[in-house]
């Protein structure tokens, strides 16, 4: 069975690929898929509708349109695994938590001790809280193995 994992959150490290070559070395049947992770495409996304001259409407229309994508993928996805970074809140991260939550789809939150507090509802309704990239392998590992 190949399973598709959805990975959320932080952009501004390679966790990503961190999780995806641990997976490939390991040889798991595993497709990954994500958000758009470049901080100027995922801004502008809503620029193909039009121009906007209030900063406000420029966002919401880039929001609606990253919604979309999102929405699909993570509705489609297997599991998540969604990463809180130490230096930017990712309110972006806590929605598709939630949205996850809400869905019923389970997803490993990825983040240091030093935000357990702040993220104590988000890990609650985790499956699994992991610290490091490689935690996160080894836990997909476990859960695609045949």
């Amino acid at each position: 069975m190949k399973f598709k994992v959805y990975l959320s959150g932080e952009i501004h490290t390679d966790w990503r690929e961190q999780i995806i070559q641990g997976c490939q070395q390991h040889d798991l049947n595993i497709e990954f898929c994500s958000a758009v992770t470049d901080h100027d495409t995922s801004d502008g996304a809503g620029d193909i509708l039009g121009d906007e001259s209030q900063p406000f409407w420029r966002d919401h229309k880039s929001a609606k349109v990253n919604a979309m994508r999102t929405k699909t993928l993570i509705e489609s996805c297997d599991l998540a695994v969604i990463r809180f970074g130490d230096k930017y809140k990712q309110w972006n991260a806590a929605f598709d938590a939630g949205y996850c939550a809400a869905l019923g789809k389970p997803y490993i939150t990825l983040h240091s001790e030093e935000i357990v507090h702040p993220l104590k509802e988000v890990d609650g309704a985790a499956h699994a809280w992991a610290t490091t990239p490689e935690q996160v392998v080894e836990t997909l590992k476990y859960i695609a193995s045949s």
